[in-house]
């Protein structure tokens, strides 16, 4: 990512500050190093497996310096050692509070296990198994019938607490079974989003809900959107930590991020437990801005940069990453990117725009971690044999893969630097329109295709980001028709140009269908903008 990156969470309305501004996390000399330089190296193993390429050995034995260069592994006690970790005993962010909808269930998915999130008739968010226990039918396919929830196969209603309120089959003074009810889940709404207990067994652990103290400060504002994507969540997370690559994937996205500003990074790790880790890092060339990263677990990372202003008062810019994962490879990310301060231009530029340039960013990504999850789970190998990871950049790439090393044996599958499990279950395949209709609806989703189909697919911007943004479904629905109204008024006008016998009225009607025409077409570049991916200019396709 680049706008909403670890390395570029400044841009736009935050960056045109930072050079007023002196930290107060300068680093010191000692913190120049990770503290695992002194452990032994991979490159030996990596040569015996045959995973480097010839020139790469023959560079080796020409006197290159690959201790100065890679990532030393772990030692073999800290290889095999595990800590206690239940997937199921979590907190995970199912969505952005402000985006539930009011009139309908919400379909959604934590790993293997599928929820559906609704309000009930008082607003009162409610979570279910996503399965009606007549015949397993979705309940978000269903509807909301006086505040509950009804399934739309037989017409079962339930309430709040999952319990079946009305069968309209059952038989006149007979009573509802027992075993009529749905499976709940606990959920919170806490700052702004909807987080849901996965545990069958425990009750919420509300020390385990995450809470993030900068979110609370008085006048810390924040941009936040929602995000599906079609890899893994760990390929996710992987990439959010990742600052090394955001001037090159995202070069001039963001007006921040450039190529020439490749440069080595530094690390200090600063904690490890099973919760997660955090630690300090910087850019080479600029030691003064140093950004605090954590990780913290089971899908969350924080990037936070303190800085000190002019007047001596500390001021704060950070971006939070809560990454679901919603399947083998698929996950949902939302993003919330604040600061106690904005620039100008920041705040001129509409929502919209900043949610299009998001995306624009995952799209740039995309190609790259789609390739990436498709060769773990066809080599079945830990990323330290797959991996070539160095010093200067990779280093939290390296502790997240450790960690997962660590907790993985409570995950229903991972794959770690030195461990891997392969899933249980084979992915599942969701069905969707097919043939031609399909074809069509997909090809033009913001105006439904034919018909009202739509072949929901996340490689797909509108599927991906605008089903679930409020804001951008307003948008396009306005200039959509903004755009319908000025092409009729441009044939009008157009039409009365031909009919007006003064040329002097010709003209000017002709310029007034010009103008409409021209506005119409203005409407479908912002619509386009919205929901169209972006694809690199020297792509060959």
């Amino acid at each position: 990512m680049a706008l909403f990156h670890p390395t570029a969470f400044t841009a736009l309305s935050l960056f045109s500050h930072q050079r007023k501004l002196n930290s107060p996390l300068a680093p010191k000399p000692s913190h120049a190093e990770p503290s695992t330089r002194s452990k032994p190296l991979v490159l030996d193993k990596r040569l015996k497996r045959g995973l480097l390429l010839e020139p790469c050995a023959a560079l080796v034995q020409e006197g290159v310096q690959e201790k100065e260069v890679l990532i030393p592994v772990e030692d073999e006690q800290d290889k095999n050692a595990s800590e206690d970790y239940d997937w199921k005993e979590e907190w995970y962010p199912l969505y952005l509070t402000k985006e539930v909808p009011e009139d309908a269930p919400l379909g959604l998915t934590v790993f293997n296990k599928h929820v559906v999130l609704y309000r009930d008739g008082t607003g009162v968010l409610r979570c279910y198994e996503d399965r009606c226990p007549h015949r397993l039918a979705k309940l978000s396919e269903g509807q909301l019938v006086d505040g509950r929830l009804e399934c739309l196969y037989h017409g079962w209603q339930f309430d709040g607490e999952g319990k079946c309120v009305k069968i309209p089959q059952l038989e006149e003074g007979a009573t509802i079974p027992r075993a009529a009810c749905a499976k709940t889940y606990e959920v919170r709404d806490s700052q702004g989003v909807v987080w849901v207990w996965m545990s069958d067994k425990n009750p919420p652990n509300n020390e385990k809900l995450p809470w993030f103290e900068h979110y609370a400060m008085p006048g810390f504002s924040d941009l936040s959107s929602i995000h599906e994507l079609p890899y893994d969540h760990s390929i996710l997370l992987e990439n959010l930590m990742d600052p090394a690559h955001v001037p090159i994937s995202h070069d001039r996205t963001d007006w921040t991020a450039k190529r020439e500003d490749a440069q080595p990074l530094n690390f200090t790790v600063l904690e490890r437990t099973s919760r997660g880790f955090a630690g300090h890092w910087w850019r080479s060339k600029t030691p003064g801005l140093v950004n605090t990263l954590r990780f913290q677990a089971p899908c969350v990372i924080s990037n936070t940069l303190e800085l000190v202003d002019k007047g001596g008062k500390k001021q704060y810019f950070s971006a939070l990453f809560l990454c679901r994962p919603s399947g083998q490879g698929k996950s949902m990310l939302l993003v919330r990117f604040g600061a106690t301060m904005r620039s100008p231009i920041a705040q001129l530029l509409p929502n919209w725009y900043l949610h299009q340039n998001a995306c624009k960013v995952f799209e740039q990504d995309m190609g790259f971690l789609s390739s990436q999850n498709e060769v773990l789970m066809r080599e079945k190998s830990p990323t330290k044999n797959l991996y070539l990871n160095l010093r200067s950049c990779d280093t939290w790439v390296v502790e997240y893969r450790k960690w997962m090393d660590r907790v993985g044996h409570g995950m229903p599958y991972y794959f770690g630097h030195s461990t891997v499990r392969l899933p249980e279950e084979p992915a599942v395949v969701e069905q969707a329109p097919a043939g031609m209709v399909a074809g069509a609806s997909a090809s033009a989703p913001a105006k439904g295709g034919v018909g009202t189909v739509h072949a929901g697919n996340p490689a797909n911007r509108y599927f991906r980001h605008v089903v679930h943004c409020k804001g951008c479904r307003e948008v396009v629905s306005g200039f959509e028709a903004w755009k319908k109204g000025l092409l009729v008024a441009g044939a009008v006008a157009a039409t009365v140009a031909v009919l007006a016998n003064a040329r002097q009225w010709k003209a000017v009607f002709l310029v007034v269908a010009a103008v409409m025409l021209g506005g119409a077409s203005a409407c479908s570049g912002v619509v386009a903008l919205i929901t169209t991916n972006f694809v690199r200019t020297h792509r060959r396709l």
